[in-house]
C-alpha cells in the first residue's frame, strides 16, 4: 500500500515540475527585479544534502520574492575547470580501489559508465546532468536557460576578455611568490583541488641557524625574537634525520624539510642518513643564546618545519611541557625557562603561567594548541621585550630580529603550511613552491584593498557579523597564483601555455547568468574583446557583428546587474567570496558592485562534518527517494538559520516528514469546513487576528533571510493557533469562510517551503492556476485586534500554569480560585514597563506615598513584577501597555472551557478582597491559581 502511495506521489511531484516548466525563465519586465544567486557547484560527485541545503535557501526566497511581486532571476551553472575531474579520471584509469569504490558504491555509477571516467568530460557530463536532474526533483525554481559550464567556447571568451582587461589596469602581474603545489599534477592548488588542508594558510618562518661541528640544525620559527630565550633544542628521539648539502651548506633536518626546501629555490642533496637518537644529548650554538643541549620531546614533528624545535620554555607552552615532562623525570633540572617578555596578566613566566592555569598534562596534551595560540596572540599583541633585549614592542621586535638573523647570522626563510597535512585531491601531498614566471592577481596592492574595504561598507551581509572576516581576509591576502600549466580552463591571452586556474575564472561568471542564454546563439569565435566590452561596459566599437543581439544582451545585463545577493558557503569568505569583490570592483563600473552576500554554515551528519571523500554523507537525491522532496526541504531550511551549522539526523527528518503529514491533514479539515453560522465569534475574531501576526512575522523573517524562524510562525505558529482554536472552541468549527480564509493564507505561506504539498492543496482547494505564482498574503489591518489578543494570552498562559500544578497535587482538586491582581499591583506593573530601565523604577515607586505606605508588601510586589516582566515577551509587554487587559472579563467569558477543560468548578477572583495566603501571590497577567 505504501509503495503505491509513494508511486503516486512521485507522479504528482512529476507532473506539477512539468507544470512549473517555463514558469521559473525570466526575462527583463516593468516589474521590479531581484537578482539572487548561489555558488554554482563542481559536478564531480553525487549531491549530498549539505549542497541540498545550499540551493533550498535561495529557492526558498526567490519563491517568496516572485509571491511578492518582483521578476526574479535564478540561474545555475557548473564549474568544471581545474584539476579535480582530471585527478579523478586518473585514479580511475589506474583502477585505484579508494576511487573506484567511492564512485561505484557511493554514488552508484554503472561500471559501463565508469568505464567511459577515465574521459575528465565524461565525469562533467555525467554529473552536471545528474545535478540537474536532482535539483529539478527537489524543486529549486531556476532558469535552465542560462544553465552553462566552465569550459563552454562562449565563458571561455568571456574569460579571455576579463583577464585582458585585468591586465590592462595592472592586476595582473608576473613574479615569483610562494604557493601551494602538488609535485603529482604539477600544478599550483586552490582549496577546491584539496581533499585535506583547505584553510591551510601559507606562513614565512625564518630557520634559525644552530651550529654543531661544522654542521647547521635548522631551526624553523615564526618568533625569532625569542631566540635570545632559547635554552636547548628539541628533536623527536624516533625519527631518523639526514645529514644534506644545501646551498653548499651542511645541514642536519629532518628528510621532509630536506624534500619541501627542494620546491623553495634550494639546491638539496641528501648525504646521509642518522639513526635515530644520535643528535640526543649533543650541544650546539648561536650567537643570541649561546651554547645549549639537544634533548627529546614527543611533540616534535618531522613534517613540520625542519622538524628541528628551538625551546624557549618561558614563552611558548609546548617547551614549557615537554621540559616539565624531562624534569618530573629527575633530568635536565638545571635548565631554567629566560624570561624575554613583559606580560601585563602573566607572571614572569607566561608559557608557564598558562600551562599550569589550563591544567595541561603533559606534551601531548590536545590542549596546548589552544593554549598556545592564547600565549602567542597576547604577546604579540600586548608584549614587550625587557629593557636588555632592547625594550621594544615584540610585534616591532619580531621583524627586526628576524632581518637580523637573515643579514648576519645565515638564517634564510622557509614558507610552511600553519596545517598539519595538505593533500590534493589526486592523493598527492601539497608542497609550498616559490613558482618564477608565474602570473599573480595583484591583491596585495594597498590602493586596491582600500577601494573593496570602501566598497564593502556599502555591501549588505547576512549575518552582519561577518563583516570582520571580510575585512581581515582583504588585509591579510596577498598575490594569488592565477594560472597553471595543466588541467581544464581556459588559456592565458596573451601566454597560452598557461591556463586560468579554477577560483580565478570564477569571479564575475553572475554577470555572465545575464546573457548566457542568448549568447549561445551567436557562433563563439565572433565573441571578441570588444563584444564584450559593449555588452558589459558599454564600449562603443566600429563593425560590432550581430547589433541587434548585443543590444538585447546590453539590455539584459544592465537591467538585472548588479546582482542583489549571493549565496554560498562561509568559508568561502577567505577566497572566493572576497576575490570576486576584488574583481567587480576592478572591471566593473561603481554602480555595478555588488549589493549583498549571504553566508552558510556547514552540514553535519550527526554531529560530524560531512564529507563525500570520507564516505560521510547521505545523498540527496537518497533522501529524497526515502522522505519526499517537501520534507527535505523543509528540515534543510528549518532546522537552523542559514548561516549556522545544520546537523542532519535522521529520527529529525522523520518528524519533520510528520509535520507535513499534519499541515496537509490540518488544511483538509479548514477546507472541508460546511459553513453555517458564527459558532464562537470571540474565538473567530482572535484566530484571523493571529494569522494577521503571522502574516507579518513570516514576511518580516524571509526579508531578513531567517526561514528557521519564517517556519516557526508561518508552520508552528499558525498550527498551534489552530489547535487551539479547536480546543477553546470545544470543535473545528468556526466561520466558514474564516477557516477557509486561513487554508488559503496558510497554503501561500508555506508555498516556498514545501512547494510540491502546496500546489496539490492549491488545486484541491479549487484556486487556478499554481500557487507558486499567487499572490504572498498580506497582513490585513482591519482584522488585527489587539484586545482580543491580549486577553486570549492571558487565558492560554493561565491554562498552562493550571495543567503545571496539577501534575504537582497528590489529591484530585474539586474547585479553582483564581485571583486578580489589585489595582495598585497594576501601577506598578505600568510604571516598571514604561521606564527605560526596569530596576531603576524600584526607587521611583518606593518614591510614591500610596506605596510607601503598603511598606515591605509594595517591595516585595515591585521585585516580582520586575522579574515578571523580565520573562514577558517585548511584542506582548508593549501590546499590554497599548491596549491593557480586563482579566476579569477575559476569565468569564473563558470559565465555561476551563471548567470543561479540567472538570473543576471555577472562581474568579478579586485578590485584595480575599484574605487567603495564595492572593497575595496575584500578579498583573498572571493570576493566583488555587486548587481547593
Amino acid at each position: 500500500m505504501k509503495e503505491k502511495e509513494g508511486s503516486e506521489t512521485r507522479r504528482q511531484e512529476e507532473e506539477i515540475g512539468e507544470e512549473w516548466a517555463g514558469e521559473f525563465e525570466v526575462d527583463p519586465s516593468p516589474r521590479e527585479k531581484l537578482y539572487i544567486n548561489v555558488a554554482f557547484p563542481y559536478p564531480s560527485g553525487a549531491m549530498h544534502v549539505g549542497h541540498g541545503r545550499t540551493y533550498t535557501v535561495p529557492d526558498v526566497i526567490a519563491r517568496f520574492w516572485r509571491m511578492r511581486g518582483k521578476n526574479v532571476l535564478f540561474p545555475m551553472g557548473f564549474h568544471v575547470t581545474g584539476t579535480p575531474v582530471i585527478g579523478i579520471s586518473r585514479r580511475i584509469a589506474k583502477r585505484d580501489e579508494k576511487t573506484i569504490r567511492l564512485y561505484r558504491d557511493l554514488y552508484r555509477v554503472s561500471s559501463e559508465e565508469l568505464e567511459r571516467f577515465t574521459d575528465p568530460m565524461a565525469i562533467v557530463r555525467y554529473f552536471s546532468g545528474e545535478y540537474e536532474r536532482v535539483m529539478r526533483r527537489l524543486g529549486l525554481s531556476i532558469d535552465w536557460r542560462r544553465r552553462f559550464i566552465t569550459v563552454d567556447p562562449h565563458y571561455s571568451r568571456f574569460i579571455t576578455w576579463q583577464y585582458l582587461r585585468l591586465r590592462e589596469k595592472g592586476r595582473v602581474v608576473k613574479g615569483a611568490h610562494p604557493v601551494k603545489y602538488c609535485p603529482q599534477c604539477e600544478n599550483p592548488v586552490g582549496d577546491h583541488d584539496l581533499l585535506e588542508g583547505e584553510k591551510a594558510e601559507i606562513l614565512k618562518f625564518v630557520l634559525v641557524m644552530f651550529e654543531m661541528d661544522g654542521a647547521l640544525l635548522p631551526a624553523a620559527t615564526l618568533r625569532p625574537e625569542t631566540t635570545y630565550g632559547v635554552t636547548n633544542l628539541w628533536v623527536n628521539p624516533e625519527v631518523a634525520y639526514v645529514r644534506a648539502r644545501v646551498d653548499g651548506a651542511i645541514m642536519i633536518l629532518s628528510r621532509e624539510a630536506a624534500e619541501k626546501l627542494t620546491y623553495q629555490d634550494h639546491r638539496v642533496e641528501v648525504i646521509e642518513e642518522l639513526p635515530p637518537g644520535s643528535l640526543l644529548g649533543r650541544h650546539v650554538s648561536h650567537p643570541l643564546c649561546g651554547q645549549v643541549p639537544v634533548l627529546p620531546a614527543s611533540f616534535v614533528d618531522p613534517g613540520m618545519g625542519s622538524g628541528i624545535v628551538m625551546s624557549v620554555p618561558a614563552h611558548a607552552p609546548y617547551d614549557y611541557a615537554a621540559l616539565r615532562d624531562l624534569q618530573r623525570q629527575g633530568i635536565h633540572r638545571e635548565i631554567v625557562p629566560v624570561t624575554l617578555i613583559e606580560l601585563e596578566g602573566y607572571g614572569r613566566c607566561p608559557a608557564e603561567d598558562a600551562v599550569e592555569r589550563a591544567g595541561i598534562r603533559d606534551q601531548l596534551d590536545p590542549r596546548l594548541d589552544e593554549v598556545t595560540q592564547e600565549v602567542y596572540s597576547a604577546e604579540f599583541a600586548s608584549g614587550r621585550m625587557l629593557e636588555r633585549y632592547g625594550g621594544l614592542r615584540v610585534k616591532e621586535a619580531r621583524d627586526q630580529v628576524a632581518t637580523l638573523m637573515l643579514e648576519r647570522y645565515g638564517s634564510i626563510a622557509m614558507y610552511e603550511f600553519d596545517a598539519r597535512q595538505v593533500i590534493c585531491r589526486c592523493g598527492g601531498r601539497v608542497f609550498v613552491k616559490i613558482l618564477h614566471d608565474q602570473w599573480f592577481l595583484q591583491y596585495s596592492d594597498p590602493l586596491w584593498k582600500n577601494a573593496i574595504y570602501e566598497e564593502l561598507s556599502g555591501i549588505a551581509l547576512i549575518p552582519p557579523d561577518i563583516r570582520a572576516e571580510f575585512e581581515r581576509t582583504i588585509g591579510w591576502l596577498k598575490d594569488w597564483a592565477c594560472t597553471r600549466r595543466v588541467g581544464l580552463g581556459t588559456k592565458l591571452p596573451w601566454d597560452p601555455s598557461w591556463i586560468v586556474e579554477p577560483l580565478s575564472d570564477s569571479t564575475i561568471y553572475m554577470a555572465y547568468y545575464t546573457i548566457a542564454h542568448r549568447i549561445r546563439r551567436l557562433p563563439a569565435e565572433i565573441l571578441t574583446p570588444e563584444v564584450f566590452d559593449y555588452i558589459l561596459l558599454g564600449i562603443e566599437s566600429p563593425n560590432l557583428p550581430e547589433r541587434e543581439a548585443l543590444d538585447q544582451m546590453r539590455g539584459d545585463f544592465l537591467y538585472w546587474y548588479p546582482y542583489d545577493y549571493r549565496f554560498s558557503a562561509k568559508d568561502l569568505i577567505s577566497n572566493h567570496l572576497t576575490f570576486q569583490l576584488f574583481h567587480h570592483n576592478a572591471i566593473l563600473p561603481a554602480e555595478l558592485q555588488p549589493r549583498g552576500i549571504v553566508v552558510f554554515g556547514m552540514g553535519l551528519l550527526n554531529g560530524a562534518k560531512m564529507s563525500s571523500s570520507k564516505g560521510n554523507v547521505v545523498l540527496l537525491e537518497d533522501a529524497v527517494d526515502e522522505f519526499g522532496p517537501d520534507t527535505v526541504r523543509l528540515f534543510l531550511v528549518g532546522s537552523a538559520e542559514p548561516w549556522q551549522d545544520f546537523d542532519w539526523r535522521r529520527e529529525l527528518v522523520s518528524a519533520t516528514r510528520r509535520q507535513i503529514e499534519r499541515y496537509h491533514g490540518m488544511v483538509s479539515a479548514a477546507c472541508e469546513t460546511d459553513g453555517g453560522e458564527v459558532s464562537d465569534e470571540w474565538m473567530d475574531r482572535w484566530l484571523e487576528s493571529m494569522l494577521q501576526r503571522r502574516i507579518e512575522r513570516a514576511t518580516q523573517a524571509l526579508e531578513q533571510f531567517q526561514t528557521r524562524q519564517a517556519l516557526q510562525e508561518a508552520l508552528h505558529g499558525i498550527e498551534s493557533d489552530l489547535r487551539w482554536y479547536r480546543r477553546r472552541t470545544g470543535a473545528a468549527t468556526g466561520t466558514s469562510g474564516g477557516l477557509r480564509e486561513l487554508a488559503s493564507v496558510w497554503v501561500r505561506l508555506l508555498a516556498p517551503f514545501v512547494p510540491f504539498v502546496t500546489e496539490r492543496l492549491w488545486r484541491e482547494m479549487g484556486e487556478k492556476g499554481l500557487v507558486c505564482c499567487a499572490r504572498w498574503p498580506e497582513k490585513r489591518k482591519e482584522k488585527v485586534d489587539l484586545r482580543i489578543e491580549v486577553a486570549e494570552e492571558l487565558i492560554i498562559r493561565t491554562v498552562g500554569d493550571i495543567e503545571s500544578i496539577l501534575k504537582l497535587v497528590r489529591a484530585p482538586p474539586r474547585a479553582l480560585t483564581l485571583y486578580l491582581a489589585p489595582a495598585w499591583k497594576w501601577d506598578i506593573f505600568r510604571r516598571i514597563a514604561s521606564s527605560g530601565e526596569p530596576r531603576a523604577a524600584l526607587g521611583e515607586v518606593m518614591r510614591d506615598q500610596e506605596m510607601r505606605k503598603r511598606g515591605r508588601e509594595a517591595v516585595d510586589a515591585t521585585k516580582q513584577i520586575i522579574t515578571h516582566i523580565h520573562r514577558l515577551n517585548p511584542d506582548l509587554l508593549r501590546a499590554l501597555l497599548e491596549c491593557g487587559v480586563d482579566e476579569r472579563a477575559a476569565f468569564e467569558r473563558a470559565v465555561p472551557f476551563i471548567e470543561r477543560e479540567f472538570g473543576l468548578e471555577v472562581r474568579i477572583e478579586e485578590a485584595d478582597v480575599e484574605k487567603h495566603p495564595k492572593a497575595a501571590h496575584a500578579l498583573p497577567f498572571k493570576p493566583a491559581i488555587l486548587l481547593l
